[in-house]
């Protein structure tokens, strides 16, 4: 579908601009969201900066996303699975902490600098796909936060039910394919290797 990353922020930039959309600020997820993001900040002419969120796995099962953590200490939790696996509020309570300060060295390594003010802001936060969404569900509640007049969500690609969901936290989301049977977001890239630091924080310098 996609020949990679910046083919896709490519594509992602013709479809905001096609919406009207316009931005004060673009924010991307590092480190996959980073050659999107910069794609969409030059069309919009806008700056790039970062917004960074940890997932919570759950205990003996780190894959499995029970929610997810922003440099900001935003924490979204997925309260059914929680109940579902058992989880006890101790641990995730020692989770939160440790995973949003493991968000926070993420950002200021990235960053470089003070994050950006995001009050009053027309705010477009990018990433290269959305499985379950809890990272991204994370970086939108660190984002309301701050106050921006408007949030807009731009993805490739995700499965239907995460993208409904993000409704509800962005005024709008801009998403090129929703597939009938998602599989997992690298499935729809010809090439999705792996995002180096160093190359992801050449897109931000």
């Amino acid at each position: 579908m996609f020949r990679d990353r910046t083919d896709a922020g490519d594509r992602l930039a013709d479809a905001l601009r096609e919406r009207g959309v316009e931005a004060d600020v673009v924010l991307a997820i590092p480190r996959g969201g980073l050659p999107l993001g910069r794609a969409v900040a030059d069309r919009l002419d806008a700056p790039l900066d970062v917004v960074v969120a940890k997932k919570i796995g759950a205990p003996h099962n780190p894959e499995l996303a029970i929610g997810a953590v922003a440099e900001n200490g935003a924490l979204w939790l997925n309260q059914s699975l929680i109940d579902d696996v058992g989880v006890r509020e101790d641990y995730v309570d020692d989770e939160r902490v440790a995973v949003s300060e493991a968000a926070s060295e993420k950002a200021r390594r990235y960053r470089q600098g003070p994050p950006p003010d995001l009050s009053g802001k027309r705010v477009v936060v990018v990433d290269d796909g959305v499985a379950t969404g809890a990272t991204m569900r994370a970086c939108l509640k660190h984002v309301r936060d701050e106050g921006p007049a408007s949030v807009v969500v731009a993805v490739p690609v995700g499965p239907r039910d995460s993208i409904e969901e993000l409704r509800a936290f962005a005024d709008e989301v801009v998403v090129l394919e929703i597939p009938a049977a998602f599989r997992a977001v690298g499935a729809y890239f010809r090439n999705f290797d792996q995002v180096s630091d160093a190359e992801a924080q050449s897109y931000l310098h």
